[in-house]
């Protein structure tokens, strides 16, 4: 009789996830925000690249965002309406809430004995508006709490079975995570050590560590097969850190944090508080004093290392994070705040946790206080939820040219005559145009996009040409037109905050 309630509360469970999942996609899909984050968009376009490229194949992942994200869109992202409405992005995000959501209910249960604790937990982490906007999105987010969840459920699991079963789930689970965010390859080795500990037969440990190391490795063969050099996604010209030098070099001021523990602390909370509102996080301070008297240590340490992670990323990895309530008063990877969400469900979900009385009067407290828990969790839908202030925030402008320039080329384009454009936030224009991926070249395209921007007289054969000025596309169209192949500007896009679009056309 109590399989048959757990079995049917997990079916309840699931069945609310996934009801809340399609109700938040939905709307979001109606106003269109599913793609107003400039990586979102990037992350559906890899995705579809893969397949619908000149030269497709894995190379098409490229390096720098880990691969498992765009492999999980392919077969959405390969339907041209899904496409074209962000709808491909948005489907495996939706589904890994519902099994983000699932797993942390079950690890609550198994931790805390107690399905009022566990219910508590999923909808602290499931009501957050921040959470419903972004697995309404192509964001990694999602994935990345799906599989860290699935991790504690794994490890929780083996710690009282030890069952190798339980062993290669927690393997799947952090090569799941450690191939959607470089977090998870931060997770691998305090997983190792708590499976030694905890484990009767340490090789089980080892097991664990050989299976989960399979991710990073795959990972930096890629980036050694495809770049020649395995850590190309970290000091490539491509990765954050380039990116931040360049831009210090060219006199912008240092990130919050950079280097400072007490702003990189600072700016993390600051961001979490209006992910999770301040009533959530005391809370959850509290839910962790209570957690640690009832010895709930693992479940607590595992959920909080990916906050440390970020803070520590501030400090020495040039990672930012902007909030509007902290110079320079602007939005940037708020989101990243989001993963104090979990936490905090799973702390605060220990206030609950304890053997029932046997009356209904004694159960009366603890109902009373899941209520006022979902009351917190719902005061930030009294605001504007920040992740989608800052996607909409940072896209007004991309949005508007990319619209302007979309229009244009879906009433001027013709089929199968090819585009040079660099790929990035130009892909969104082929997306909303309608124009297949596999009708572009650009950088993916390696040794063609090389040639054909570099000597356009002898390489450079495509009729239509999209770029911002001055980019590499946009001057082999000047360069072309000196060596007698004219190219003529036939629209330019003006934007304010946003570099200018131009299309230009082979004469």
């Amino acid at each position: 009789m109590k399989a048959r309630r757990s079995l049917a509360a997990a079916i309840a469970v699931v069945i609310a996830l996934g009801a809340l999942s399609a109700a938040a996609t939905w709307w979001c899909l109606e106003r269109g925000y599913i793609l107003y984050y400039g990586d979102a968009e990037a992350h559906l376009n890899i995705a579809r690249r893969i397949f619908d490229s000149r030269t497709p194949g894995p190379e098409q992942l490229g390096t720098v965002w880990l691969p498992l994200p765009h492999l999980l869109m392919i077969p959405f992202a390969m339907n041209d309406a899904w496409w074209r409405s962000g709808l491909a992005g948005a489907l495996p995000s939706m589904l890994c809430f519902v099994a983000a959501g699932a797993f942390l209910f079950w690890s609550a249960r198994r931790a805390y004995s107690s399905a009022l604790a566990a219910i508590a937990a999923v909808a602290i982490f499931a009501l957050n508006p921040n959470v419903l906007y972004l697995q309404s999105t192509p964001m990694t987010e999602p994935l990345f709490a799906a599989s860290l969840a699935a991790l504690l459920w794994a490890t929780l699991w083996f710690r009282d079975s030890q069952s190798i079963w339980a062993i290669v789930a927690a393997g799947i689970a952090s090569n799941a995570a450690s191939l959607t965010r470089y977090e998870g390859w931060f997770l691998i080795p305090f997983v190792a050590l708590y499976l030694l500990f905890a484990a009767k037969h340490k090789w089980h440990a080892v097991l664990f560590g050989a299976i989960a190391a399979l991710g990073p490795i795959s990972w930096l063969a890629h980036n050694l097969f495809y770049y020649g050099n395995a850590l190309e996604f970290y000091n490539g010209p491509w990765s954050a850190m380039a990116i931040y030098k360049r831009a210090l070099a060219g006199g912008m001021q240092p990130y919050p944090g950079d280097h400072d523990w007490r702003a990189a602390i600072e700016y993390y909370f600051a961001a979490a508080r209006l992910v999770a509102g301040w009533p959530v996080l005391i809370a959850g301070a509290t839910g962790l004093i209570a957690a640690i008297w009832k010895r709930v240590f693992w479940p607590i340490f595992l959920l909080a290392l990916p906050v440390f992670f970020y803070v520590w990323s501030m400090h020495s990895s040039g990672t930012p994070i902007f909030v509007p309530t902290l110079w320079p008063h602007s939005y940037y990877n708020t989101r990243y705040a989001v993963a104090i969400v979990p936490l905090a469900a799973f702390a605060v979900a220990s206030l609950l946790a304890g053997k029932p009385r046997g009356s209904a009067r004694g159960s009366f407290p603890r109902f009373a206080a899941l209520a006022a828990i979902i009351a917190i969790t719902l005061l930030p839908w009294f605001g504007t939820p920040i992740t989608w202030k800052e996607s909409e925030v940072n896209s007004t402008a991309r949005r508007a040219w990319t619209h302007e320039a979309a229009q244009y080329l879906a009433l001027h384009y013709e089929p199968h005559s090819g585009i040079l454009f660099p790929f990035g936030d130009l892909s969104a224009v082929l997306r909303e145009a309608g124009i297949p991926l596999r009708e572009g070249m650009h950088e993916g395209n390696g040794a063609a996009w090389t040639a054909a921007v570099t000597r356009p007289d002898l390489f450079l054969h495509e009729t239509w040409i999209l770029g911002f000025a001055g980019d590499d596309a946009t001057t082999a169209a000047l360069r072309a037109d000196r060596r007698g192949h004219h190219y003529a500007l036939m629209k330019q896009i003006v934007v304010k905050g946003a570099p200018v679009v131009e299309i230009w056309k082979r004469q």
